[in-house]
């Protein structure tokens, strides 16, 4: 099974949703780089589940522990470990579907590939195994900021509310997490309204890396797009990835998305930060299309390990929607993405820019 990803920055992800713990390790981390553990925490606070009336109750404090690669708050250059363990588990909740595969989730196909699986919310595909990410996320924003780089990130679309202001300062003062604060209103609505009637709604989650010098990432085979695609598409839920003006280019002419440079400065970014592969110097700019969440309480018809078909409604604490909780893992991936192409560039030329 892949749970790693990352050649200089290496990252794998351990644990299972209602196992005893979830980590990451990650390999690569450059040393004497100062990681204060509130940092990360701060990081994981914002992933965590419980967070407001608009995600799952699951009640989990995340609290991360640096297991090694850190000595008086500066990294060593070693592996560093971090977990952070489960503690509000209910197996009893997916007692009844032991045999039985849910509706929009990865059971069948699990069974299919492995022959075995964890049934207690999905074990490794479920969203819980993103913790690692974020964690390792973190300590990449940490190493990315001391060369100018910075990630934010918010919800820009639920269902049919489109967010038309960026103030990335004002996703973080909402538990919807959009950067337009009238959008948020109607968003939080729809959730809701979702929420009560137990189904679950989509949306878009963008985010944008600022500070990202010209010439990362690769013309061919290793593209900084290609990279940031593969990333993106890991995330559980997420079913599509644009970058810069995305698919919206395909109904345009080429006289209306040319970026033009003046003065070593682009004057628009339809191309969102990457020309043929490689960085361009203008913000990098990411957007992820989120699927509903599967779990829903509304009665689905489901199938046994028998092959039977049976009604279902499935109980338990589940997100509604879950973009406000994908934006802080949506940066985690694109600072990961960026720590890789850096270090790439790094070894290439022996300096940052």
């Amino acid at each position: 099974m892949s749970s790693s990803f990352g050649t200089l920055f290496r990252v794998v992800t351990f644990g299972e949703s209602h196992g005893p713990a979830v980590g990451v390790v990650v390999d690569g981390m450059p040393p004497a780089i100062r990681v204060d553990v509130a940092d990360l925490q701060r990081e994981l606070d914002r992933r965590r589940p419980g967070q407001s009336a608009l995600t799952t109750q699951r009640d989990e404090a995340d609290r991360v522990e640096v297991l090694s690669g850190l000595f008086e708050g500066v990294t060593l250059g070693t592996p560093i470990a971090m977990m952070v363990r489960n503690q509000d588990t209910r197996p009893q909740d997916y007692e009844a579907l032991r045999e039985v595969f849910r509706p929009g989730h990865a059971d069948y196909a699990w069974q299919q590939k492995y022959g075995v699986r964890d049934h207690r919310g999905g074990g490794r595909s479920s969203g819980r195994e993103t913790v690692g990410r974020v964690a390792a996320g973190a300590l990449a924003k940490l190493a990315l900021a001391t060369i100018g780089v910075s990630i934010v990130g918010g919800t820009v679309q639920v269902g049919d509310v489109v967010a038309a202001w960026r103030d990335w300062d004002e996703a973080e003062r909402n538990p919807v997490r959009c950067p337009d604060p009238a959008a948020a209103i109607e968003m939080a609505q729809l959730i809701v309204i979702a929420r009560d009637a137990k189904d679950s709604v989509g949306g878009v989650v963008e985010v944008v890396a600022r500070g990202v010098p010209a010439g990362w990432g690769d013309p061919t085979m290793d593209r900084l797009d290609a990279l940031l695609g593969a990333d993106m598409l890991s995330i559980p839920s997420t079913r599509g990835v644009e970058i810069g003006d995305g698919f919206a280019l395909a109904a345009r002419r080429g006289s209306e998305t040319n970026d033009v440079l003046e003065g070593g400065r682009y004057l628009s970014n339809h191309a969102g930060g990457i020309s043929g592969g490689i960085s361009n110097g203008a913000d990098v700019v990411v957007r992820v299309a989120i699927r509903p969440a599967s779990s829903i309480g509304q009665e689905q018809t489901a199938t046994t390990t028998q092959g039977e078909s049976t009604p279902l409604a499935i109980v338990g604490r589940h997100d509604p929607c879950i973009c406000p909780r994908v934006v802080p893992v949506a940066e985690a991936m694109l600072a990961l993405a960026l720590m890789e192409a850096w270090l790439r560039q790094r070894a290439l030329r022996g300096r940052d820019r």
